[in-house]
């Protein structure tokens, strides 16, 4: 019996029938010969809810998932903008009638409260200041405890919340744990704690609701400069700038089409943005379909910092970086940011690991460039080879710079020399290392300079090769 199939949801025609979930196939199937069972697949059913809760994103940003079935969408200040909360719930439960949905829904003070009166109640708008009538006479079950709890209570005749509510708090968390005199105050409204949604809430977000589908992309294109218009005032008043903006595109049947903006300093530049978002527009290997039309479009912008006005300097370096990074803005929404790269420093003695390449927009540690000393001349080329070029060398022997070496079939008499600058390797890492190396710097008799390598010792063994690592500008 333990590893028999068993029954994990009914349809209404089913519990009608005296199926009921947990029932063994075989049980099933003996009292109604006739029974469809379709194999359970959860992991199905959780990105479809998940998908359900990106379209309910079009009625607040604030959506989480209510496990096994349901979903809780915080409405706080967004019910004005659907004509109430009657024609909000009557809206979603249009859109939910239309994708072939079944709906029980609720509205009350908290997320617990409305938990139980879709699932244990018959659902409906709670009165402000109500919700302790309304949940009364529910059953101990609509706290959602474990079932042994729930069978615990009901032995003890505490069958309704009425029954829990009239009982002290601290006798019943004596015999039943603490658990059961927490949901209790939240279910009653006693308690409020906010829902976890599954996106964070932006810290500015501004949309518009079309009364008939939008079709025209000229069309959409102005409310798109509308809402960026919109959202950089706002974010003028917190003295704020957006470092990424989220755009989302609700169409009628039920898909969300969203667009991802970054930026690499915080900006409320409306034309800079508006330029970004085209930019994305214009490299979409998917273009932006509307189908059957446009119902909503909200920006969102996820990611704000302080921004203050910039004071031009008088050698115009303000501009040229303004300029610089509105140019990098613009090839990370056509290329994405994944393929728009800068170099960063790491904290390492080996040349060739002392530079990485990251994301523009990757947030980096706090190490700094090492800044050159005053008159004198870099100690790193700004050019390396990778991997270093083989050279033929004349040097002296064991640790002397060399006198002449031959690279690319051309002789280079060396003028002058500096090093050795012994590096060692990393011996804390895993796997075979290389062996240690003389740096030189050398200029040969045309003005040339390099930064030359002796890889290995000259005792014993093999001899050290030399190699040609970089070259100063």
């Amino acid at each position: 019996m333990r590893n028999a199939l068993r029954l994990v949801d009914c349809d209404q025609r089913a519990q009608a029938l005296g199926l009921t979930r947990g029932l063994t196939l075989a049980d099933a199937r003996a009292r109604i010969p006739s029974l469809i069972a379709i194999e359970a697949e959860p992991e199905a059913d959780e990105a479809f809810l998940v998908r359900l809760a990106a379209f309910c994103d079009r009625f607040t940003p604030l959506v989480a998932l209510d496990q096994p079935y349901g979903l809780l969408l915080d409405i706080t200040g967004c019910a004005h903008l659907f004509g109430g909360e009657a024609a909000l719930q009557a809206m979603i439960g249009r859109w939910m009638k239309n994708g072939g949905l079944d709906l029980r829904c609720a509205i009350a003070g908290t997320p617990e409260a409305a938990h139980a009166l879709s699932r244990f109640g018959a659902g409906g708008i709670v009165p402000v200041g109500e919700d302790e009538a309304w949940l009364r006479p529910l059953p101990v079950a609509a706290l959602g405890l474990p079932p042994d709890t729930v069978i615990a209570l009901s032995r003890a005749g505490l069958k309704t919340l009425a029954d829990l509510a009239v009982r002290p708090s601290m006798a019943l968390s004596a015999r039943f744990g603490a658990e059961i005199g927490t949901r209790l105050r939240r279910t009653l409204g006693y308690e409020d704690v906010r829902i976890t949604p599954l996106r964070p809430p932006p810290a500015c977000v501004v949309e518009r609701h079309f009364a008939e589908p939008m079709l025209d992309a000229q069309g959409l294109e102005e409310v798109v400069t509308r809402l960026i218009a919109e959202a950089a005032r706002v974010l003028e008043q917190r003295g704020e700038g957006g470092r990424a903006f989220e755009i989302h595109f609700f169409r009628t049947d039920g898909a969300v089409r969203r667009l991802f903006l970054e930026t690499g300093r915080p900006s409320r530049d409306a034309k800079a943005i508006l330029r970004l978002y085209r930019e994305r527009i214009d490299a979409l290997a998917d273009p932006l379909d509307p189908g059957f039309g446009f119902d909503a479009v909200r920006l969102a912008v996820p990611v704000c910092e302080p921004l203050n006005e910039a004071q031009q300097t008088l050698d115009r370096r303000a501009v040229e970086d303004e300029a610089v990074a509105d140019l990098v803005d613009r090839l990370v929404a056509r290329f994405g940011r994944d393929r728009v790269l800068r170099f960063v420093v790491q904290d390492t003695h080996d040349p060739r690991r002392e530079a990485r390449a990251v994301p523009v927009a990757a947030a980096v540690s706090g190490i700094a460039w090492p800044a050159p000393l005053p008159n004198e001349p870099p100690t790193r080329p700004l050019q390396l080879f990778e991997p270093p070029q083989p050279v033929e060398t004349l040097a002296e022997v064991p640790d002397g710079p060399p006198l002449r070496f031959r690279w690319r079939r051309v002789l280079h008499e060396i003028a002058r020399a500096e090093g050795p600058e012994r590096i060692a390797p990393e011996w804390w890492r895993d796997g075979p290392q290389p062996p240690l190396r003389d740096y030189y710097r050398v200029e040969d008799a045309q003005g040339r300079r390099f930064w030359i390598f002796r890889a290995g010792l000259y005792e014993g063994g093999e001899p050290p090769r030399w190699f040609l690592h970089g070259l100063f500008a």
